[in-house]
């Protein structure tokens, strides 16, 4: 099953579920910042909201917002009964501080799972774990490569994989070429969230029967999105940019408000 196929059936599963309910639920995005790429993910995120028949509103303020005014936003959401879950979309402006927002949003609430205390899976982590589940991944036991180790992608994904009884092995920036080559060779799954373009590509050697999930957003010379693996590496399954992860990291975001709401 493709990922457009799989996010299509799976919204329409969420959709009957949000029928059910006694009310629909509420999702509110907080953006404080102007960037184009923000503006398409918001969009997306309504969008998704819409499609399943949840609530999406918009909170839009300006990036010269001062970090206490954004923070009493955030409070004021909190404090919003008729608010199931909340997100801050970043990236924020230079002069908030990530780490207090992020800690700022009630873990009840957090459908990003960015607050230490949230019971929410983070959302990229999440969507390609419940993608591969409905491939058929046997994660038990299997060679898993994750490459970053960024709070929102890398870390969680590493856990998560454990989680599910994988070898986790996280490489970075200060990991040598040689072990990079060695770990990619023996990989059963790779995760690539590292944003530098094409940097999977045909020096390495991979497994016949690996997965590659390419979580990398970058643009080409051409102004065209592409991941941070080349197209038609010689693996079973790599899944594309765009329309791979992003999709996968929507959906996930829909779900986890739903828990949301039930949980309220």
């Amino acid at each position: 099953m493709t990922i457009k196929e799989f996010v299509a059936a799976s919204k329409a599963a969420l959709a009957e579920e949000i029928s059910a309910l006694e009310r629909k639920p509420h999702l509110v995005i907080i953006q404080a910042n102007d960037s184009p790429a923000s503006d398409a993910y918001v969009r997306g995120k309504i969008k998704d909201c819409g499609e399943v028949g949840a609530r999406a509103t918009l909170c839009l303020l300006p990036p010269t917002v001062s970090e206490e005014e954004l923070l009493a936003k955030v409070d004021e959401y909190n404090r919003d009964e008729d608010v199931d879950g909340l997100i801050v979309q970043l990236p924020l402006p230079k002069h908030i501080s990530e780490a207090k927002v992020k800690l700022a949003v009630t873990p009840e609430k957090d459908v990003d799972g960015f607050h230490p205390l949230t019971t929410f899976i983070p959302c990229t982590p999440r969507g390609i774990i419940d993608y591969l589940t409905e491939e058929g991944f046997p994660f038990v036991g299997k060679n898993a490569v994750v490459l970053g180790r960024s709070e929102i992608v890398g870390k969680p994904m590493a856990k998560l994989l454990l989680s599910k009884h994988c070898n986790v092995t996280v490489l970075h920036s200060r990991t040598s070429e040689e072990d990079k080559a060695f770990y990619i060779a023996h990989a059963d799954l790779i995760v690539v969230a590292i944003g530098k373009l094409g940097f999977l590509d045909n020096r390495f050697q991979y497994k016949k029967d690996a997965v590659i999930v390419d979580v990398g957003i970058n643009r080409n010379e051409e102004g065209k999105l592409r991941g941070d693996a080349i197209p038609d590496l010689p693996v079973a399954l790599q899944t594309p940019v765009p329309g791979g992860v992003g999709l996968l990291t929507r959906l996930a975001l829909v779900k986890n408000l739903v828990i949301a709401a039930k949980n309220r």
